[in-house]
């Protein structure tokens, strides 16, 4: 079994930056994507970026195209989101999940396999 941890969020005024943290361990060998997905106050959940475990291939949601950025440390078995330029839109509980069956589309990460972290709040004030 693979075990997330996710840190970074906060509290960010409209504009600024945060940058969010996965860490994977256990069975990352299994893992082919990971993904960031968000649900905000009375929103349905929404896939945000995702990246293929070589770091290789990377997917935005239009939503956040040109202002989010997701990397990885191979090393670390970390993945990151950088968000800049931060709008109250933006507020939601973020999560990391993997996928052992491909990267850009969010079915990936909720079938059999599929691992999710413990979410983390991000809140932009406006």
């Amino acid at each position: 079994q693979v075990q997330l941890v996710e840190s970074g969020g906060g509290l960010v005024q409209a504009g600024g930056s945060l940058r969010l943290s996965c860490a994977a361990s256990g069975r990352t060998w299994n893992i082919y994507g990971m993904g960031w997905f968000r649900q905000g106050p009375d929103k349905e959940r929404e896939f945000v970026a995702a990246i293929t475990w070589s770091g290789s291939n990377t997917w935005y949601a239009d939503s956040v195209k040109g202002r989010f950025t997701i990397s990885r440390d191979n090393a670390k078995n970390t993945v990151f989101l950088q968000m800049t330029s931060l709008k109250f839109e933006d507020t939601a509980v973020y999560y990391c999940a993997t996928s052992n069956l491909g990267y850009s589309q969010s079915y990936y990460y909720t079938g059999p396999g599929g691992v999710w972290g413990q979410g983390t709040q991000v809140t932009v004030s406006s």
